[in-house]
Parts: C-alpha cells; structure tokens; sequence
C-alpha cells in the first residue's frame, strides 16, 4: 500500500503522525511511504531521516495525498486537506467528529473512508490509540494551570505547592480517566491539595490506592461540584464520554461562585469542551476570561511538546497503520468489535452513533458501510 504522511496544518501543531522507525516498519513490509518535505521538521525529524529508512519526499501536501492510499495523520484533517480527499483514500487520524458537524459532513462528501484513533477500542474496552495523547494533555494541563494562575497571566497570584507558612493552591480535577490520573498525579507532585471526582465508583477506588491518600477522591454529582467550587484554584476537566460530546459540568452561573481569576483548564475541548463557556483556543493565544474566570482551551495541548507527543503517539498507533497497509480497511476492521467502533465514516455515511446522531443523519453500521 502506498501511505502518505503530510505536514500537520492545524495552527500551532508540531507533531507529525510517522517517524523514521515507523516508515522503516512499513517498508520491510513492503509498502511505500510519502512523506511531505518538512513534516517532521516541529518534532525535530529532519527529512534525511526519513529518506535513510527508505520514504520518498515530496514538496508538498497535494502531492502526497495523489500518490497515496492511505492518509495517516495526527489532527483531523482542515478545510483545505479535506478538498483533496477522494473516495480511493483510507484516511486514519484524530477526528473528533462530535464537536464538528461541518467536517462531519465534509468528509462524507469525499467517500473516504476514515477511522479515528479515538475510537478505536482494545478488547478491555480501552482506548489505546487516545491513551498517549491523554497522559500527555493530562500532564500539560496542571501545568498549564499553575502557570496560568500566576498574577502577570491574569491568575490569582498563587503558587500551586504553596510554601511553609502559607497553604497551597486547591485543584479540581473532574474525570478519573487517564487525563484526570495524570494532571491529579502532576497536581500531587507540586504539592497541590487534590481532589478528583468521578462517576465509577470502582474507579475512584483505584484512585484511592494509586494515590495512596495523597488525593481525595469524590462521586461527581453536580452537588458534590458546586459545594468545592469556591474553594477552587485550579478545575480540570477531564470527562471524556467516547465519541460523543463532553457533558458541561460547570456551567456558566456556577462561575460565579469561583475565586475571582481562578483558572479552568478544558482538556474535553476537543470533544466540544466540558465547561459551558469552554470555546476552542491555541498555544499562540490559549486563554480568554468569563466573568472574571481565565479559561485555557487548547485543542491540542501535547502539541506544545511535539517531541515527546510524537514519539508516545507513533508508538501506539505503529501496529495499527502497519495492520491497515498490510490488510486492507475492511479485514482491519472485521478483526474485532474495538476495530469497527475506529470507524466514523465510509462510503459517504456516518458510522459511529453517537456523531451520526450530532451531525443529525442516519446512522450506518459499519457492517453495512463497507459490505463486511
């Protein structure tokens, strides 16, 4: 098969969804590989590196999608790269679908067929192709926030670890996933008071343990929420329902019961955000103020640390591309139930429920999309 990488375009992202381990993978398995002149470049991966391991450059995007088969990136695809999409391509990237309906439909239009590292699923129901970019966001988030919460940025003035004599700053962290583990593990190690809400109770039990009484661990019930609001610093939203759009789990007149230049920091942006006033910002220009609150939007915050982010992606998403340019589309995804929920769109259908039912058109089996 022949698979294209080209320059990521979404502003502010540095990442590239291939590095030189995995073109070197692909072409002992006797595939092609494109990679556009400078796609590496943000995460440090000069062309040559490319091209030792046996990838063929290419000036730019439009070439790279006329010679390729399969698209492989990091973010969802912009306006532009959507208009070179055909009905021949598989294209296999983040989409995020739910908090985009125009690109839901842009892509139906194509006939591509498109499968989102997001919605691919193991055989414990995990996300393993998500998981990585989580860790990674979750990490960036508390950083981000304590950060953020200093004066000269429009915070509180307040050091998150505190010093002897004066007491740290409090941290929300609401969702026990992977994101939430992680900016609760970061908030703990900079000597934060923590807590973290969930809704799985036996998941709020493993928090228990792996934070072994250094966080408090509480049900999310919008109660429980309101009641700590005020005594806020620093909220994380971490709620991801797969798929589908985050729920608000604050909401704009809560807002008002929150520390003057408090700080919400919206890692469910992607997925339309988990704060009712959460709109998408950059790293260029990554926070905005409501009613007195500074919120830090990012839709792609492991794109400030492209390094790292590309090298933890690459390693997840490696024998998944390696399986489709051996495979095929169709006997990728008869594989498992995990493997059809990564498609979200084909043959000029939506196929995932939850964004079919967003972008307010039928759903169609994946079973039935692509004749499997």
């Amino acid at each position: 098969m022949k698979v294209g990488v080209p320059t990521e375009i979404k502003v502010d992202e540095y990442r590239v969804a291939m590095t030189p381990a995995g073109v070197r993978e692909l072409v002992e398995a006797g595939h092609e590989v494109f990679v556009q002149q400078g796609a590496g470049n943000g995460s440090a991966i000069p062309d040559e590196a490319y091209v030792k391991q046996g990838a063929k450059i290419l000036p730019d995007a439009a070439a790279v999608f006329g010679e390729a088969e399969m698209i492989v990136k990091v973010k969802e695809p912009q306006p532009v790269e959507v208009a070179m999409l055909e009905p021949r391509h598989l294209l296999f990237t983040y989409l995020h679908l739910a908090a985009d309906v125009e690109l839901t439909h842009g892509l139906a239009k194509t006939g591509a067929t498109c499968i989102a590292y997001e919605t691919v699923e193991d055989r414990n129901g995990r996300l393993p192709l998500l998981a990585p970019m989580s860790e990674v966001a979750g990490k960036i988030a508390t950083q981000a926030g304590a950060f953020m919460l200093e004066k000269p940025l429009g915070g509180r003035g307040i050091l998150l670890g505190g010093v002897p004599g004066v007491a740290a700053a409090n941290v929300l962290v609401i969702g026990g996933g992977v994101v939430g583990y992680h900016a609760a593990q970061v908030a703990i190690g900079m000597g934060a008071t923590v807590t973290v809400f969930d809704r799985s109770i036996d998941r709020l039990r493993d928090l228990d343990v792996a934070f072994d009484g250094r966080a408090d661990t509480l049900y999310a019930s919008t109660l429980a929420i309101e009641e700590l609001l005020p005594s806020a610093d620093l909220v994380v939203g971490a709620v991801l329902v797969v798929g589908a759009k985050a729920p608000h789990v604050v909401t704009r007149k809560q807002l008002s019961l929150m520390k003057p230049q408090a700080v919400l920091v919206d890692v469910s942006i992607d997925q339309g955000g988990c704060f009712e006033t959460s709109k998408p910002t950059t790293h260029t220009s990554p926070t905005y103020e409501v009613d007195g609150i500074t919120h830090y939007c990012v839709a792609n915050m492991p794109g400030a640390v492209p390094i790292t982010s590309t090298y933890a992606l690459t390693n997840a998403t490696l024998p998944y591309t390696i399986d489709l340019a051996n495979h095929g589309a169709a006997a990728f995804l008869a594989k498992s139930p995990g493997h059809r929920l990564g498609l979200n769109v084909a043959n000029g259908q939506v196929t995932y429920e939850a964004v079919a039912a967003v972008a307010g058109v039928p759903y169609v089996t994946p079973e039935e999309a692509l004749g499997l």
